[in-house]
Formats: C-alpha cells, sequence, structure tokens
C-alpha cells in the first residue's frame, strides 16, 4: 500500500487503488443484459477487538448479487493518527470481491470501523476512479463514504459544489463523491457530524442508502422515501456494542449479526462504540417508497423484508400470476434463478409439475474470454442451458420475474423449442417495465423498452411464444401483504415519487466529460 496523495487531500488515509479493469457483464455478452441491472450494495461493522475488514469482506460477498463491478473497504484504525482523527486505511479496485481481496490484503486494514461497498454504475461509468468507499479528510478528521441508490438532481449538486468549494477537483463521475463532497464542506463550515450530514442529505433528491464512517462512530442514513434497502443488528451481547449495517439481512446472516431492524426512510442513525443503544432520528418526512424491484428481483431471497423472506413473497407472486393468468401445460420450469421461487408458486396453485427445465452456469460472472460474434450467432449459451430429457414432447410454461428489452427472452424461448418443447408459455412475475428507472436500477431509456413500444401480443410474436401474460400490478401488490402505497412502482406506471432534472433522463452518463464512455 502506498500513501494516498488525492486532491481531497486525505492525510493520514492510506490506501491502494489499482486502475485496471475487468470486462463487464455487457462486453461477456456482446449487449447488454435484458435485465435491470443491480443497485449497489453498502456494508459497514462498528466493533472493537474485532476483524472488521474480514468482517465486511464477508458481508460484501453476501452482497455480491447487488454489484459486480468493483468492490471497496475502507477501516478506520482504533487508535489516533498523526494530525486529527484516526488513521484510515482503504483499498478498492475493479472486480469482485473475492478477486480484489485476499487475506494478505485485509491483514493491513487492522481498525475497528470498517464501511465496505460493492457497486454496479447508476451515474457515472464502470471505471476504476469511481470505485467506492470515498475517502475525504475534514476539519475533524476523515470521512469514509459509500453509497446505493442515485440522484436525480446530480448536475444541479455539482455546480453546487464547485461554486462552494472553488478549489475542488472531482476525481470521479459519481454522484456519490458529490454528496461526499456536500459532507465535508458543512463539516469545515463549522458543523458537527450529525448536522453536516443533516445539511448535506437536504441538498439531495433521489434515492440515498449511505454509510458514513467518522472519528465519532458510524453513521447510517437513508432518504426520505426509503427507496433502497438498509437494515441494522448487532453481534454478541448488545452490551458490547458491535454494530452492522447492510443493504440486506443476508449481509447480517453471514457473519452471524442479528437483525435489528430497518434504517426508517428518512432516518438518521449514529453508531458509536461503547453505546449499546444507537442515536435515531429523523431528519426528513416523507411517504415510503420502497423499490418494488428490491422485491421482485434484486435482493436475494433469503433476505427479509416486512417479516418474512423474499423467496415466500416470490412463491406468493407465482400462484398469483397462476390464478390471473392460467394455461394448459405439462411442466411448469423458472428461468435461474430469480424465476425459480415464482416457478414453484406457479406449479402449486395450478397443479401443472415443477421441472428444472434450465441449467445455469453459476460460475458466470466475469471472464476475460469474449465470444465471438460469429459464435454468438451460432447461438453459444453461456449462462442457461436446456434439458432436452425435460422438455422434449411437453407444453412448457416458462416463468421468468421481467422482460426489458426482450432479446434473452427470445433466444431462450428458441433454444427451449430447440430441445423439443411442443409449446412455450411465458408468464411474467411482474407487470411490463413501461418506463426506465432513476433511482439506482440501470434500465434503458424508455424507447429500448419492449413493453413501452410493442402491444401484448406483438411482444409475443417478437419472442416467439404461443402465450405471453404478465402479473397485475394489483397482483404484485396483493402478494407482498403490504399497503400499495408504500412502494415506488413507476417503473410500471411512471409514478415517480420524486421530481427530477429533466437532463437526467438522457444518460446516466451525464457527469462524464464528453466521449468519455469509449474509455470504459
Amino acid at each position: 500500500m502506498h500513501n494516498a496523495e488525492t486532491n481531497q487531500k486525505v492525510g493520514t488515509a492510506v490506501t491502494d487503488v489499482h486502475s485496471g479493469s475487468l470486462p463487464t457483464a455487457q462486453e461477456l455478452s456482446g449487449e447488454r443484459p435484458d435485465k435491470p441491472e443491480e443497485a449497489c450494495g453498502v456494508f459497514a461493522v462498528l466493533a472493537a477487538d474485532q476483524p472488521v475488514a474480514n468482517l465486511t469482506y464477508f458481508g460484501l460477498y453476501a452482497l455480491q448479487h447487488r454489484g459486480q463491478e468493483s468492490a471497496g473497504i475502507a477501516v478506520f484504525d482504533a487508535q489516533p493518527g498523526e494530525g486529527s482523527g484516526p488513521k484510515v486505511r482503504m483499498h478498492k479496485d475493479m472486480g469482485l470481491v473475492s478477486q480484489v481481496f485476499d487475506q494478505s490484503v485485509l491483514e493491513r486494514l487492522p481498525g475497528q470501523l470498517a464501511i465496505g461497498h460493492n457497486r454496479y454504475s447508476t451515474t457515472g461509468s464502470s471505471k476504476a476512479c469511481n470505485a467506492q468507499p470515498v475517502l475525504l479528510n475534514t476539519r475533524l478528521g476523515p470521512l469514509a463514504f459509500a453509497h446505493n441508490g442515485n440522484l436525480v438532481n446530480a448536475g444541479e449538486l455539482r455546480e453546487a459544489i464547485a461554486a462552494d468549494i472553488p478549489e475542488v477537483e472531482f476525481t470521479s463521475t459519481t454522484d456519490s463523491e458529490l454528496i461526499a463532497f456536500a459532507i465535508q464542506h458543512a463539516v469545515n463550515q463549522g458543523l458537527g457530524w450529525d448536522a453536516a450530514i443533516r445539511e448535506a442529505a437536504s441538498r439531495c433528491r433521489g434515492a440515498f442508502s449511505l454509510v458514513i464512517g467518522t472519528p465519532e462512530g458510524l453513521y447510517a442514513l437513508r432518504d426520505g422515501h426509503g427507496i433502497r434497502p438498509l437494515v441494522f443488528g448487532h453481534m454478541g451481547e448488545i452490551s458490547e456494542a458491535q454494530w452492522v449495517v447492510s443493504s440486506e439481512t443476508c449481509g447480517l446472516d453471514i457473519i452471524g449479526a442479528s437483525f435489528d431492524g430497518d434504517v426508517e426512510p428518512g432516518e438518521i442513525m449514529h453508531f458509536r462504540l461503547g453505546d449499546p443503544e444507537p442515536t435515531r432520528s429523523r431528519w426528513t418526512t416523507e411517504p415510503a417508497k420502497l423499490c418494488v424491484f428490491e422485491m421482485i428481483y434484486f435482493a436475494r431471497p433469503d433476505s427479509r423484508f416486512f417479516g418474512e423472506s423474499l423467496y415466500s413473497y416470490r412463491v406468493r407472486i407465482g400462484e398469483v400470476l397462476a390464478r390471473e393468468t392460467p394455461v394448459a401445460a405439462d411442466i411448469v420450469i423458472g428461468v435461474p434463478d430469480s424465476g425459480i421461487p415464482a416457478a414453484i408458486g406457479y406449479s402449486q396453485y395450478s397443479g401443472i409439475p415443477f421441472g428444472d427445465g434450465l441449467i445455469k452456469n453459476r460460475y458466470v460472472g466475469r471472464t476475460f474470454i469474449q465470444p465471438t460474434q460469429a459464435m454468438r450467432e451460432a447461438g453459444i449459451r453461456v449462462k442457461l442451458n436446456p434439458l432436452p430429457d425435460v422438455l422434449a414432447g411437453k407444453r412448457v410454461v416458462v416463468i421468468d420475474d421481467s422482460i426489458v428489452r426482450g432479446t434473452t427472452s427470445r433466444k431462450l424461448v428458441a433454444a427451449i423449442r430447440d430441445a423439443g418443447a411442443t409449446e412455450v408459455h411465458m408468464r411474467i412475475s411482474s407487470p411490463p417495465v413501461t418506463h426506465p428507472c432513476f433511482y439506482g436500477i440501470d434500465t434503458d431509456t424508455q424507447d429500448q423498452l419492449i413493453a413501452a413500444r410493442l402491444t401484448l401480443e406483438e411482444i409475443a410474436a417478437h419472442l416467439g411464444v404461443d402465450s405471453l401474460a404478465y402479473l397485475t400490478k394489483e397482483g404484485m401488490v396483493e402478494a407482498a401483504q403490504a399497503n400499495a402505497s408504500n412502494f415506488c412502482t413507476a417503473c410500471f406506471d411512471g409514478a415517480y415519487p420524486i421530481e427530477m432534472d429533466p437532463e437526467v433522463s438522457g444518460s446516466k452518463l451525464m457527469l462524464e466529460p464528453k466521449g468519455i464512455a469509449a474509455t470504459v
């Protein structure tokens, strides 16, 4: 590792940041994946006499599904460093958690407070400079920051930060860095950590679930609508005050931490070493609008929302889908992995047997060998392969969680027919995606969304299926057994809960210099 002499003047921080990058999933397939792409994952541990970097590694490992482009951990040393505040060490790089970290790296990250991040790019391209956590220095000591979500006023905020801090040098093209600079500026203007974080949050519009490391402990915060999830728990006895914050409960489970509750929408929580009760307060009050795609697709099925695992919810939406859209068939199969629970529910309600008709290569995530165009045209099946023994001569119901562009679904239907299926009926366990998301999900512009351009019959013809049906929005919310108004459903109905800058709808690369996307 080497001392960080960045333009943020971290000072006592020690970082190890590499500039190399791995192929993205898009590069692997030669085209954009036919799914909404993940949000990011954030994780933090505050504990004395614990290997907080190792614990954070495992937490990020459990949250790997939320982002596979980069990973990073920043750790506050238990002992004060030179100058104000403790010493902070950080390691981040492009790639999966298991590629970025090994035991030798983790051993060089001792301390008592760790901030971790997995990234999928929503604002800002997939480059090393955009990896998190963000590390800045302030008059009160170092600040380590990790963000899940997406701001819709990033352009406005960037201009304001540049006006506030004339000497600022942006080192990334992310909205996340802007929030960190807003906190830094508020602290340097004389505010304490709590007041500075509140001030910065009030300048942000959009989705943001944050974990923030400071010399005064760990802060966790959600935007007023709580669009992205954030939970907390503890390790050991509550009197030991060993706190953990995670994007999902699966991050708590992997290290044996309890699930104590959610960081509520519009809430800021402050965790201190030795304090068995965190400080909880509201920084704003807005109607709750959890992203419903967290329920349908993004979050891991073993994560808990509204008092139960998402597996149970996804089985229920399959049951509702079978009730709403019955069909005569011989077998129900799910598209691995996210379509499996709904397929089981569809089978249970309809009485049609469930089977494994598609085999997924679970080791495909990153590869340095990309299929050629000729190989793609020949139908190379990198991720999914159908089983003729299961499908031949059968009327097949295929359950998937969503269709965005229809490209992958069309190839999948052709492969199932090639395996001998006599009929293919596709059922989607969510409503049609007709509007892009601006709150942390990477969807296409509206003209690229197949359900925004074509009728149901036209989509069915494009996919080559015998029938096609989607879950209704009413059925989706009914299965959640929660108030419909608690969810953001903008991708299905265009009812965006947060006003956004006009240019936001143009591109997730809005903060990039012209032409920079070509260097990704």
